[in-house]
């Protein structure tokens, strides 16, 4: 598996957006869209594990205006220093800068199909805005806090969208992610999967204060089946 960094021009200067191929070199594009750690050790895994599914995968720098290249270790003086820097994030803007590295991704000579993204918390959020914007073939979601605050979008997005949420989350109440079902229930291209027994960022590996096994294992067996479903 051979990786590289591409970079993303955007108003105000450009940023990183790292790239991992698969073994056959060419695929569908998946952009993973960081969660306030930054491009760190768990979104790197995760851009390995999509490779070896075959996606080209990438992963954009989010925090590159105001700390380009954070990476943050997965504890609580990492979980301090990355809620404060994302109180300094602008959340639109991100979004926009999201979806310029959706658009490099989808120019890269290696994908030869759909691109689609994948974001998990902070990058959930912004995930659920890039599915409104009608340019990924498919959006996947984990435990977006921002979601419960923007269900109008919901009227703007068209494209397959997979939401995860841990149903004992102490971010994001349950009964906001009751919220978000009730939103849903009549949407056909709109799946939720909430894991009632698990936390918040509930797949991060690298996280053990937050990691539980068996709900990411399920989550993440959904997600695989829901993108390869609608991007090859």
């Amino acid at each position: 598996m051979t990786s590289r960094v591409e970079q993303v021009a955007v108003p105000g200067g450009t940023f990183d957006l790292k790239v991992w191929l698969p073994e056959g070199g060419t695929g569908p594009g998946v952009l993973i869209v960081q969660e306030i750690y930054g491009v760190g050790d768990y979104i790197e895994a995760v851009a390995e594990d999509l490779a070896g599914l075959g996606y080209v995968a990438a992963a954009p720098d989010l925090f590159w205006r105001i700390r380009p290249g954070w990476r943050a270790d997965h504890d609580e003086a990492g979980l301090r220093a990355s809620v404060e820097l994302a109180r300094r994030f602008d959340a639109e803007q991100g979004v926009a800068d999201a979806a310029a590295a959706l658009d490099r991704l989808a120019e890269l000579p290696e994908v030869d199909g759909r691109v689609g993204v994948v974001g998990f918390c902070l990058g959930g959020s912004i995930a659920f805005a890039l599915a409104a914007r009608d340019t990924a073939a498919a959006v996947v979601s984990f435990y977006g806090s921002g979601v419960p605050k923007r269900l109008g979008l919901l009227d703007d997005i068209e494209r397959p969208l997979q939401l995860h949420f841990g149903g004992s989350d102490p971010y994001i109440p349950r009964e906001d992610v009751a919220r978000v079902e009730a939103a849903v229930a009549d949407r056909p291209n709109v799946e939720i999967h909430v894991e009632e027994q698990a936390g918040h960022a509930f797949h991060n590996r690298k996280a053990p204060m937050f990691y539980d096994p068996e709900p990411a294992a399920r989550a993440w067996s959904r997600a695989e089946d829901f993108l390869a479903r609608h991007l090859r």
